[in-house]
């Protein structure tokens, strides 16, 4: 992918090293109940304040190595910022609302709870951030078997799909759904969801090379290698050495890649309502 020398995006906060700690109890009703308890029973409430927050701990060394890497992920998120603000505007008459990149180490703390790299990027509707360990690039190599630095690319634009699907709906459109269908309709619902996400990274891919000529020989083949890995089947057998369809969340190898490639393809995003519209067997 050519990405140097282009803008990197200032919404990275980067909290590599940065120690996290135990889970702080909540705020809210709860929290006061107990602090009521421990007086009532003689105990020193701010004793337990204080054994509620997170340990400071030291922060770790942060890897040089990876500078390289932070700035080409840097220049991804600032990319997909131009496309989509353009598409708002001239598609959606609305303005663009930025996500943040958040770069950790191991562990995280999100609005959506405790994250970890065994997780895998994923995005936090209610804080708006991406959260993404680094790690995660050479695990794509060497785990999944997606080299590439456009496999990189490919996924933070699928995190920033998410972030796309939370400002038009489509987020809050599955939702609602959570507790009136049953698990095998929710667990299609989330499948539909990240196949729009698959496709929306398209859609970003296809603006960037229309406007930046960012695509170099072989990267297509890296996105949709890399959406192909992490595809349910592939990720079930693997994991299990058997498939159970009903079970699946994100779509099959296939539908991931094909999706992908029908955004590139297009870069049509009022295109992206068919995945909620088609039958299931045309997915």
């Amino acid at each position: 992918m050519r990405w140097q020398g282009r803008r990197q995006s200032g919404n990275v906060e980067d909290r590599r090293g940065m120690p996290v700690g135990r889970v702080a109890m909540g705020g809210g009703l709860g929290t006061v109940v107990v602090l009521l308890v421990v007086m009532l029973l003689g105990g020193d409430p701010q004793a337990l304040l204080q054994q509620m927050q997170p340990p400071a701990g030291a922060p770790q060394e942060v890897d040089s190595a990876e500078q390289p890497l932070r700035d080409f992920v840097s220049v991804v998120l600032a990319d997909t910022e131009d496309v989509w603000s353009e598409l708002f505007e001239q598609q959606l008459g609305s303005k663009y609302r930025e996500p943040k990149l958040v770069l950790y180490t191991d562990r995280v703390q999100s609005a959506c709870g405790l994250g970890s790299a065994a997780m895998g990027p994923f995005y936090c509707p209610e804080d708006e951030k991406l959260y993404l360990d680094l790690g995660f690039c050479e695990e794509l190599t060497t785990k999944y078997g997606a080299p590439g630095d456009f496999a990189v690319a490919y996924v933070l634009a699928h995190e920033v799909g998410h972030h796309v699907q939370k400002l038009v709906g489509y987020m809050e459109l599955v939702d609602k759904q959570r507790g009136r269908v049953s698990k095998a309709e929710q667990n299609q619902l989330s499948v539909r969801l990240e196949l729009q996400a698959d496709y929306l990274a398209g859609v970003w891919a296809h603006h960037a090379e229309r406007t930046k000529k960012i695509l170099e020989s072989g990267d297509v083949d890296e996105a949709l290698g890399a959406a192909s890995a992490v595809g349910d089947d592939r990720l079930q057998k693997r994991a299990q050495g058997y498939v159970v369809p009903d079970s699946f969340t994100h779509g099959t190898s296939s539908q991931r890649s094909r999706w992908f490639r029908r955004g590139l393809e297009s870069g049509d995003l009022a295109r992206a309502k068919d995945l909620f519209e088609l039958p299931d067997e045309q997915l």
